[in-house]
């Protein structure tokens, strides 16, 4: 029934303050548009080609926040170079921009330790670790190594005409772990034949196409190409066996070796508090969803979660480290 123009107007009148008094509560700290479960315009930059790891984690990040109805059209970019600190040096220059994260890892840490950058992790602004993984040592099917022990005859004998591919730079996880293998096997690092790729899609090429003699990445990158046999895995760099690979650690085989790569978020620095609690919160929101949980199964990775404060810690003492090994490692 509609009422008369003199009833309407008070009806809607008092409907009207009725709305502003109810606005506010409905806008809590609960609710995703303030405290981060939704940021519009959200861009994930990957510092490295497609089909790595980092390029991985931010897309199946950006797909599961949309899965979980955390966000929409989330947007994943690629600026590769300099083993990520081209995209590190853009990330520093956006700052204050609150809508923009970049997904990064130990390759960065020790990228920046290699390369001539004006830029640190020390000027971002840490979000979250979300995953760690060990790599592997990987051949192509047609390779004559069946085993690790078979690699590393060849290995020990001629380390300069036995090259070894890793999807980052040096000081990077891909770097840092057959460095590693080589010093516990009594080969001098200095003499290995290390060949950089800027990740594991350009790495995946080279050792397909016979250009190194084995490749080291992370596990979650290639379970595709090892599923439908294209790649043998001889060993995995973790202190236990990777579950789902027929591999050997490297402590089975006899190189006492253990290693474990991580990988994050850090964002632009000069956020407001806001802006930096709303990128935390999306994370640990995705953190509790039944979607990452399935894509931490699928991709292999391991759940090492830390956000904040206590990521930048982390960030700290992991540089920390990366000096401290190259140094042991005469590099």
């Amino acid at each position: 029934m509609r009422l008369p123009t003199t009833l309407r107007t008070p009806f809607a009148l008092a409907a009207a303050a009725l709305l502003v008094l109810l606005g506010p509560p409905l806008i809590t700290e609960g609710d995703g548009a303030a405290s981060g479960s939704r940021i519009p315009g959200l861009e994930l930059m990957v510092p490295n080609t497609p089909g790595g790891g980092y390029d991985i984690t931010a897309r199946t990040i950006a797909r599961n926040i949309e899965e979980a109805d955390l966000g929409s059209n989330v947007e994943v970019f690629n600026l590769p170079g300099a083993g990520g600190t081209v995209g590190l040096s853009r990330l520093v220059n956006e700052h204050g921009n609150g809508k923009l994260a970049m997904s990064m890892g130990l390759g960065v840490s020790g990228a920046v330790r290699t390369n001539t950058t004006d830029h640190t992790l020390a000027d971002t602004t840490p979000i979250a670790r979300v995953t760690e993984e060990p790599d592997i040592v990987v051949v192509p099917a047609d390779s004559p190594y069946q085993t690790f022990e078979d690699l590393l005859a060849d290995w020990k004998a001629s380390p300069g005409k036995t090259p070894v591919g890793g999807g980052s730079s040096p000081g990077g996880p891909d770097h840092l772990a057959p460095m590693l293998m080589a010093r516990a096997a009594g080969i001098v690092p200095k003499e290995v034949n290390y060949v950089p790729y800027d990740g594991g899609g350009e790495l995946l090429a080279s050792i397909l196409g016979g250009k190194v003699a084995f490749g080291v990445s992370g596990v979650g990158e290639y379970l595709d190409q090892i599923d439908a046999g294209d790649l043998r895995v001889l060993a995995v760099t973790s202190g236990e066996r990777h579950p789902g690979l027929d591999a050997p650690t490297l402590r089975e085989t006899g190189i006492d070796v253990a290693f474990t790569n991580w990988r994050g978020f850090v964002a632009p620095p000069g956020l407001s508090d806001t802006e930096r609690k709303n990128l935390i919160h999306l994370f640990e929101k995705l953190h509790d969803t039944d979607e990452w949980r399935q894509s931490l199964k699928t991709n292999g990775w391991t759940d090492a979660f830390l956000t904040g404060e206590k990521f930048g810690d982390y960030l700290d003492a992991q540089d920390r480290r990366v000096v401290s090994v190259l140094k042991e490692l005469g590099l």
